[in-house]
């Protein structure tokens, strides 16, 4: 058995020594979930909760958590973060928000306790938030999904897609800046590999038509079998977003939301409204 770093001779605890090694791009990502009822998922998404928008505020809370989390857990580093984004996203059909946390650092020693503790603190949040109506939401599921740097190499969990690791030039990788209501540190990236996306183009003005509009917008979905969460997912929007719109809690999309939504299907925005 090899000898173990936290422990130092005589089986005292101690912080490693990370000192002689040298400083290098790492990037951690961790995921969990909140399992809860479908109609307190909708009014997550719809923003009706007593207590407010329970996305924002786990989302802030998962970022305040990453940078703390030496105060937190005893033997960690503290670290220069780099960028932290935490994800939520709702899955009404599968009863659960997943929650996903990306955290990066240039530095000797890898942000894993940092991806995990967002993705924690998070889900404290969030059930903080929607407890006055499920006492019951159950957290778990918290695991490392991927890691990428330092001397042990990379790691991708069973069954996970990996995310693109930082360049190796970079001393700290940016981040896009994510649509609408995401809450960043310093800077994001996507924990599901999305790419940067090309400026819209120009697109014919289109008047919101109401509830017109969102039928004809349900209709696109339906034939096409669109789920929210997925699409959402390969589009680089909040599903809160979408869920908002169909709905009713907004009047209409924004165009950066149409547009990223309308690529990933192949259609033009117009398209996606057009009455059937």
């Amino acid at each position: 058995m090899s000898k173990l770093t936290h422990l130092d001779d005589k089986g005292h605890a101690r912080m490693v020594d990370v000192s002689a090694k040298d400083a290098t791009n790492r990037m951690a990502v961790a995921e969990g979930e909140v399992r809860l009822l479908p109609q307190v998922i909708d009014m997550i998404a719809e923003g009706t909760l007593p207590k407010g928008d329970a996305l924002a505020v786990a989302r802030l809370a998962g970022i305040m958590g990453a940078k703390r989390t030496s105060d937190l857990i005893p033997l960690c580093h503290p670290l220069a973060i780099a960028g932290a984004s935490v994800e939520l996203s709702p899955e009404r059909d599968e009863g659960r928000i997943v929650i996903r946390a990306t955290v990066k650092t240039n530095g000797p020693t890898g942000v894993e306790m940092e991806a995990l503790t967002a993705v924690s603190v998070a889900a404290l949040a969030l059930y903080d938030m929607v407890k006055a109506v499920q006492r019951d939401a159950i957290i778990g599921a918290i695991r490392l999904i991927e890691k990428h740097g330092g001397k042990s190499g990379d790691y991708v969990a069973d069954g996970a897609a990996p995310a693109k690791p930082a360049a190796p030039q970079r001393r700290s990788a940016g981040f896009r800046q994510a649509p609408s209501s995401t809450v960043h540190a310093g800077a994001r990236t996507a924990g599901r590999a999305r790419n940067a996306v090309a400026p819209e183009p120009a697109l014919r003005p289109r008047a919101d038509a109401g509830d017109k509009d969102r039928a004809a917008f349900r209709a696109f979905m339906e034939r096409n079998r669109l789920r929210v969460t997925q699409w959402c997912r390969e589009a680089g929007i909040e599903p809160g977003l979408l869920y908002g719109y169909l709905h009713g809690r907004t009047g209409r999309l924004s165009r950066d939301a149409e547009t990223r939504l309308a690529r990933v299907v192949k259609v033009s925005v117009d398209d996606m409204f057009a009455a059937p």
